[in-house]
């Protein structure tokens, strides 16, 4: 399968499966006597993957690490559920970081909205924002 069928079945543009190429994620495919890449059937699959792989919030690197393992013979469900547990605790932290954000912004809201501009002090640059 050339080029541009593969970008069609798979939903992609031929740009992103060269950019594959180079990262790693797709083996070399070979050529025609021509010289045009010849995709087997599937590396649609395989795209399909990466592209799911990437919406459940994987890298690139990451999904080439488990390409790797299955392109080896082994089944790579212990390293993605080790992956998934990772990403799960890092969404984690960044949501209680979140949370504490909007305490903070909500503490600065309540301020701004009790903050009188014309009781500023020339020397002071915004009493809302600073500490009390």
């Amino acid at each position: 399968m050339r080029i541009g069928e593969l970008a069609a079945a798979g939903g992609l543009t031929t740009k992103t499966i060269r950019f594959y190429e180079q990262a790693g994620l797709l083996p070399a495919p070979p050529r025609t006597s021509g010289g045009y890449r010849d995709y087997p059937r599937q590396t649609v699959a395989r795209l399909g993957f990466i592209r799911d792989a990437q919406a459940a919030g994987l890298t690139l690197t990451e999904i080439r690490s488990v390409l790797a393992l299955r392109d080896s013979g082994q089944a790579p469900c212990a390293q993605v559920g080790a992956l998934i547990h990772q990403h799960l605790a890092e969404i984690d932290r960044r949501m209680a970081e979140l949370r504490e954000a909007r305490t903070a912004l909500r503490e600065l809201a309540r301020r701004a909205a009790v903050t009188d501009p014309d009781a500023c002090a020339e020397g002071e640059i915004c009493t809302i924002l600073s500490r009390p």
